[in-house]
């Protein structure tokens, strides 16, 4: 009977201890990676100069992550689409085939390294984060060096539920890139020749094209202008011409981004597509985009998104062949 009691009192004795341990242990694992993480990435050099201001909006589901990674990096600013995994027992947040601006890249002539995202969360009383780096694949490992991150937990937003909610509270005053008065003092004038964005390129032809308008024009050259349709809110764009790049990375604000194109006379159809670089601060993408012919002035109102495209066709109206001479 007292070898019984005794027993009671050890089981009781170590139940406290037992507990605590269970509620530490639920504790590790309920840490989760979804919320808004930003700060700055270095190139991993003796000397370097380079680096990147970094933003990431993750949602996590059991242990798949989603959500948009952003970065700007010299002159280009990016926002990308990513899809990755979380290991609660290790806290690794994983996700693959990042395209990360080279750091020796030059102006409108963007390289891109395919990068890996590894990151551990680091959780404490003062702050979580995630510390880790992005990795370039083996067979360019001596190409494009490590980039080391740590980046901080902004606790103000955890109460966003979704990520496309995230990006359209959070991108007007959080992105890492917004216009000033400097950047539209001007109109962008770009020459229409292809320009070269593997990245860029092949995301255009993994999204549908939707024609949004038609158009029959007289003139052999047109002047093309895009502005931001509506609020200035950091939209940027990328424009093919007959699936060819000829720009990239551009920011929409009230002055246009300007182009005069002539038209490709061994085609019927000759199409301008919008492709959206990011969703500006409530998606999709939108854009006002002009079309003079030199005779007639069209207005389009166009919107793109991660999944879609938006294509203008333009027809070169024939000669009237009973006119009056």
């Amino acid at each position: 009977m007292v070898k019984h009691s005794f027993c009671i009192i050890t089981f009781s004795m170590k139940k406290p201890f037992l507990l605590i341990a269970l509620l530490l242990t639920l504790e590790v694992f309920s840490q989760s990676a979804t919320g808004y993480w930003y700060g700055a990435a270095n190139v991993k050099l003796r000397n370097t100069y380079s680096n990147y201001l970094v933003e990431l909006i993750l949602e996590q589901d059991h242990n798949n992550v989603k959500g948009v990674l952003n970065y700007y990096f010299k002159n280009t600013y990016r926002s990308i689409p990513i899809r990755g995994t979380y290991n609660a027992a290790t806290r690794l947040v994983y996700i693959a085939n990042i395209p990360v601006s080279y750091y020796g890249s030059y102006y409108n002539r963007d390289v891109d390294c395919a990068m890996n995202f590894a990151a551990t969360l680091r959780v404490s009383q003062v702050n979580s984060v995630l510390k880790g780096s992005f990795v370039s694949k083996p067979q360019y490992k001596y190409t494009c060096p490590e980039i080391l991150f740590t980046l901080t937990l902004n606790t103000d937003q955890l109460k966003h539920d979704s990520v496309m909610n995230a990006i359209k509270v959070l991108k007007e005053t959080f992105q890492v890139w917004r216009p000033s008065e400097t950047d539209t003092i001007a109109a962008v004038t770009i020459q229409p020749r292809n320009v070269v964005n593997y990245v860029v390129s092949n995301q255009y032809k993994e999204r549908e094209k939707v024609v949004a308008d038609e158009l029959a024009v007289e003139s052999d050259t047109l002047k093309v202008d895009f502005y931001d349709n509506g609020e200035i809110d950091g939209d940027s764009i990328s424009v093919f011409y007959n699936d060819k790049l000829i720009a990239f990375n551009r920011i929409l604000s009230t002055r246009s981004v300007h182009f005069d194109i002539p038209l490709d006379s061994t085609k019927e159809i000759n199409e301008i597509t919008m492709f959206a670089d990011n969703l500006g601060t409530i998606p999709p993408n939108t854009a006002l985009m002009i079309v003079n012919d030199g005779n007639k002035r069209y207005e389009l109102r166009l919107t793109s998104n991660f999944e879609k495209n938006a294509t203008i066709r333009i027809k070169k109206k024939k000669a009237d062949t009973n006119a009056k001479k």
